[in-house]
């Protein structure tokens, strides 16, 4: 203005080339930059961002404004004015299309055009009666704010006019504040307005497109992917045109709400679900099988993605942004197969094991669908489940040590679980992959009421009781059991009852009997000899002496023509086991080899009671059960 030479700043040459298309009344101008178009989203974020082939004037100027950097807003306006296109392309892929920007574009399929976000933003919130009703204290406001320069992003203000709230740069936050004291001393020095309260450390991210106008469910569908991932959103804000929905979250979180805002829109025919495993012994090295030789029917049949991206066992742990191999996980956890130049160019690391840093570092990564699967049977893993919910990851497990620990721990994490909406899912608790915890959940859900439960809970027990038929002696059977896998190495731990015990306890805190598992009645199998024995080997010696004990009870019942069986029943508010005599026609008596089986009697079910059996232990079952579980995570997702 003043005769000087000056640059037009960022964008210049991108405007300066709309400015002579829009003179030259070209047909079409171009803008050549370093990537293929107008994206998604931002691909720094969101690695599954890809092109938008046509956009409108409007929409680009909305993404450009809340900081989608590849095209420069004062740029679009010249264009516009004119009705010229706009073609963006890519200097290094001049094979790509790019993004063409005109008044009427293609019509999309997506209910949105892209996702974009301004990375840093401070809030300055104002609050207080003496706003309400009050003609021109906008005007004074923001006008007091206008002549300090202070440029704002963002507005949104309560329907009761008791608070308003605006968006602006970091550096403008401290100087906005005091433009607010000063321009309203008087009626804070009064109490009738609070001093302005301003935060630092936001980002805002939008979502952007013309197919929002007059379309229901859009905003429930944003604001949905956010809270399901425990996202909290600090001020929203929309445009008349209804092009735009903004929301303003903590800066920590842009990436993974970019991620879950941009899968909710534009990847919601596939579901990815995030898992961080721990344990990879027998059950957990055979679920990275199941997802490994699944991975692809899912993806193409079912639109559903698992991906492995942190993993830990063995005194270390595995973790990688862009997923794990899970055929080699359980091997380089091992140190049975190292990092190549490959793995290490993906980002992948090999550090020692603690529970603390695995958390810590699950919580850093902040993937969107996160699910935390715990594959061991530790008191310590178990105790850091509402640590993890409360960080709004899903969890996973067939670990029983927390829903059959203290009640009231058992307790908050269902209602955590339930009120917060995070799943926590441990059907293979009971049964291994048997339907069984959803079962009771769904006959609760629908109105039954449940009188009774029995079952058949240990596979070891199962297999003993079923070949006790006088063929053999119980103390060879116990040895044939021990030679299958059925047992652990010292069957003492199958034969005390104890893990049935806590299957059992389970199934009443389910059926919502508010028990602790010293409430549970054990009727002991063994003679007290057998545990005070001080070796396998001295076990077995004690229990062939027992031999004749339960011959004479087996004897006893067959000549009754009834046959032994080891139940777990829940019934009027308690849980107990006991060696039992099955009639014929028992549904006890149907069970071979290991099978595991629940009798469960309600009021719909009770001439005819429902009956669950099959496989209750194994590690294909098992890990199958737990494959399913973070499967029906996946089913939740929007």
């Amino acid at each position: 203005m003043d005769g000087r030479t000056t640059t037009l700043g960022r964008g210049g040459s991108d405007l300066t080339a709309s400015i002579f298309g829009a003179a030259l009344g070209s047909g079409e101008v171009e803008i050549w930059t370093d990537v293929d178009g107008i994206l998604t989203a931002d691909p720094r974020h969101v690695k599954n961002a890809f092109l938008v082939e046509s956009i409108s004037y409007e929409e680009a100027m909305e993404l450009s404004h809340f900081g989608a950097k590849v095209i420069y807003l004062p740029t679009i306006k010249p264009a516009l004015e004119k009705d010229i296109p706009i073609r963006i392309k890519n200097t290094f892929n001049k094979s790509c299309e790019g993004t063409l920007v005109v008044k009427e574009p293609e019509a999309s399929s997506y209910l949105v055009r892209g996702i974009s976000s301004m990375n840093d933003v401070a809030l300055v919130r104002i609050q207080g009666s003496g706003m309400v009703g009050v003609a021109g204290f906008s005007a004074r406001l923001f006008g007091a704010l206008a002549r300090r320069g202070i440029n704002i992003i963002l507005i949104t203000q309560s329907s009761s006019e008791y608070s308003i709230c605006f968006a602006v740069l970091p550096s403008d936050a401290e100087a906005a504040g005091e433009a607010v004291r000063a321009e309203f001393e008087s009626e804070i020095r009064l109490g009738t307005i609070d001093p302005p309260i301003v935060e630092t450390d936001f980002s805002v991210i939008a979502a952007v497109g013309s197919n929002m106008r007059n379309t229901p469910g859009i905003s429930g569908k944003f604001f949905h992917s956010l809270g399901r991932n425990g996202i909290s959103v600090s001020a929203i804000a929309q445009g008349s045109s209804e092009i735009n929905i903004s929301a303003v979250i903590l800066r920590r979180n842009q990436t993974k709400a970019l991620n879950a805002v941009h899968e909710a829109f534009f990847l919601s025919s596939l579901r990815s679900v995030n898992v961080f495993l721990v344990g990879t012994g027998l059950i957990g090295s055979t679920l990275l099988d199941q997802i490994a030789g699944n991975r692809d029917k899912l993806a193409e049949e079912y639109k559903i993605r698992i991906n492995i991206v942190g993993a830990a066992d063995y005194g270390k742990m595995l973790l990688c942004l862009n997923g794990l191999d899970p055929k080699r996980t359980r091997a380089l956890l091992r140190k049975e197969d190292t990092l190549t130049e490959d793995d290490i160019k993906r980002d992948v690391k090999l550090k020692d094991y603690a529970l603390k840093d695995f958390i810590a570092e699950m919580k850093a990564f902040n993937l969107p669908n996160a699910c935390f699967c715990d594959c061991t049977a530790s008191d310590e893993v178990a105790a850091a489940y509402y640590e993890v919910l409360s960080s709004s990851i899903s969890v996973v497990t067939p670990n029983k040590r927390a829903n059959a620990g203290a009640y009231e721990y058992y307790r908050n994490l269902k209602d955590f679980s339930r009120n917060r909406g995070i799943p926590f899912l441990y059907e293979t608790n009971v049964c291994a992959g048997l339907p069984v915890i959803s079962t009771l959940r769904d006959l609760f859900l629908s109105g039954d009421r449940i009188r009774r439960i029995e079952a058949v809970l240990s596979g070891t027990l199962s297999f003993i009781f079923n070949n006790f038929d006088g063929g053999k002696k119980f103390s060879a059977l116990v040895r044939e059991a021990k030679a299958k896998g059925y047992t652990e190495p010292d069957p003492r731990e199958d034969l005390n009852a104890m893990d049935a015990a806590r299957k059992a306890l389970i199934l009443a805190r389910e059926c919502g009997v508010p028990i602790e598992f010293s409430d549970v009645e054990i009727e002991p199998i063994l003679p007290a000899a057998c545990f005070e024995a001080e070796s396998v080997d001295a076990f077995f010696a004690e229990l062939e002496k027992a031999d004749g004990d339960f011959e004479k009870r087996r004897s006893s019942a067959a000549a009754a023509g009834r046959a032994l069986r080891y139940v777990a029943l829940v019934e009027d508010g308690r849980a107990k086991l006991a060696l039992r005599e099955e009639s014929p026609g028992s549904p006890f008596l149907s069970l071979t080899d290991a099978d595991n089986i629940v009798v469960i009697t309600t009021d719909r079910y009770s001439k005819l009671p429902m009956v669950i059996k099959g496989p209750g232990a194994g590690a294909q079952v098992t890990a199958g059960g737990i494959y399913a579980d973070i499967l029906r995570i996946a089913r939740t997702l929007v």
